[in-house]
C-alpha cells in the first residue's frame, strides 16, 4: 500500500518516444506549468477573498455580494485548468491493484484503452463546455446575484481546461501507441 509520501517525485512527465509527439508534449509541459503557477495564484487570491469576505461580513456588518462568485468562477478555473497538468504526471485516481497483478503487455493494453476512453468523454465534455460558452456569450447570460457576473466566463474557463485535457490524453495515447518496446 502506497500513501505517496515514500514515493520519488518525479521529475517530469516521461518524454515520448517519436520526435513529433514529444515537441507537443513538451511545448504542453510549458503551457501546463505556465497554468498550473497561475492557478496557485488564484488560489491564494481566492483565500483572500473569502476572508475578506468572511471579516468584512461578521466584524463591520459590511454585506459582500461578489466574493462568492468571484470565489467560484477562480476554482472553476483552477480545477479545469490544472487537470492537464495532473494528468501529465498521471496523477488523477487510478485503480493500482490491477496494474500489480496483471502481466506488462496487458497492462499497457489497459492504460490505451482507459485513455482512449478517458480523451472521447472529455473531448465530448470539451465540446458541449464550448457550446455553453456560446450560448451565454451570444445571450448575454449572467448569473441571478446582484453581481451578475457574465456566464460566459466559467463556461470559457470550463472548455479551455476541458480541451488542455483532452489534448493532454491525446497526446498519452499517441504516446503510448508510438512507444518503442525496450526488452525486460
Amino acid at each position: 500500500m502506497s500513501h505517496g509520501f515514500e514515493m520519488e517525485v518525479p521529475k517530469g512527465p516521461p518524454v515520448p518516444d517519436n520526435a513529433a509527439v514529444a515537441r507537443v508534449a513538451k511545448l504542453l509541459e510549458w503551457v501546463n506549468k505556465v497554468i498550473v503557477r497561475i492557478s496557485m495564484a488564484a488560489m491564494l487570491l481566492t483565500a483572500l477573498i473569502l476572508t475578506y469576505s468572511v471579516v468584512s461580513r461578521y466584524l463591520f456588518k459590511l454585506p459582500t455580494d461578489w466574493q462568492d462568485e468571484a470565489s467560484v468562477f477562480m476554482l472553476i478555473g483552477v480545477t479545469f485548468f490544472s487537470a492537464a497538468y495532473v494528468q501529465s504526471y498521471r496523477g488523477h485516481i487510478g485503480i493500482e491493484v490491477l496494474s500489480s497483478i496483471l502481466p506488462a503487455a496487458v497492462n499497457r493494453f489497459r492504460l490505451l484503452m482507459v485513455d482512449i476512453i478517458s480523451a472521447a468523454f472529455c473531448l465530448f465534455f470539451s465540446w458541449k463546455s464550448w457550446t455553453l460558452f456560446h450560448e451565454a456569450w451570444v445571450d448575454g447570460q449572467t448569473t441571478s446575484s446582484t453581481f451578475a457576473p457574465p456566464l460566459w466566463i466559467p463556461y470559457a474557463m470550463m472548455a479551455a481546461g476541458m480541451s488542455l485535457l483532452s489534448l493532454q490524453i491525446i497526446i498519452q495515447v499517441l504516446a503510448a501507441i508510438t512507444a518503442r518496446r525496450r526488452p525486460a
